[in-house]
């Protein structure tokens, strides 16, 4: 059940996604990778939004927990993701591997995303 919830999930945040990048771009233009950016930030804001509240002051069913956060802000970004998992390390005192996951996967997603763009348009 859960893998259907996080399915249909991941199809409402992937069309949210492409809705709120495609208004961003017709508002700023395309110098800057803006909608990209507001995805992003907006995810993470949600992201914290609803993982703080259930672990405040909502009780949330695991079903409710799987669409919404794995489901459509997993559609959405997975950015957001990144962010909470860096969060938990950080919050449990963690620094050393809240820091090479921030930093390792904005390289290493460099470095792969280089290595294959090459590879793929070599001649």
């Amino acid at each position: 059940m859960n893998i259907l919830l996080i399915a249909i999930g991941g199809a409402v945040g992937s069309v949210c996604r492409y809705l709120l990048t495609s208004a961003v771009l017709r508002a700023l233009g395309t110098l800057f990778p803006a909608g990209t950016f507001v995805v992003n930030v907006a995810g993470c804001l949600l992201f914290g939004l609803v993982t703080g509240l259930a672990q405040e002051r909502v009780t949330l069913a695991p079903e409710a927990r799987a669409f919404l956060l794995a489901g459509v802000l997993g559609g959405f970004t997975t950015f957001s993701s990144y962010m909470n998992e860096s969060v938990v390390l950080v919050r449990e005192g963690q620094w050393v591997w809240a820091g090479l996951n921030l930093a390792g996967q904005v390289v290493a997603g460099l470095v792969a995303f280089w290595t294959a763009y090459a590879v793929a348009s070599f001649r």
